[in-house]
């Protein structure tokens, strides 16, 4: 049985199936913020959809990151690295990539394990 969360007509925003949460794309609600803050809300939309699934930020599987400039990825590492638990650093994949809104500066999409 697969089980969906906050299901929209275009995607939902997680489903869980067989023991593994895979999330939709995350982006920052603030847009205006710079990549720190932007990093620190899609990190915390992560926390979030985890936690209603009843996972949590150290059972990720894997992480992939889309960063619209390069230049921000020592910022966006240093949240990462603050809010990542020691030890539990997932495979993980950063990429340059244009954004679906001009604002938004990352993207994250995770799995977990339940």
């Amino acid at each position: 049985m697969v089980q969906r969360f906050d299901v929209g007509a275009r995607l939902s925003e997680m489903a869980v199936h067989n023991g593994v949460c895979y999330l939709a794309g995350q982006v920052a609600a603030d847009g205006s913020q710079d990549i720190t803050g932007q990093a620190r809300q899609v990190l915390a939309a992560i926390d979030a959809l985890l936690a209603r699934a009843g996972s949590d930020k150290g059972k990720l599987l894997m992480c992939q990151i889309y960063l619209k400039d390069l230049a921000d990825f020592p910022a966006l590492n240093a949240v990462w690295e603050s809010w990542l638990p020691a030890g539990c650093a997932p495979p993980r994949a950063t990429v340059q990539a244009n954004l679906a809104r001009p604002e938004w500066r990352v993207e994250m999409v995770v799995t977990a394990a339940l």
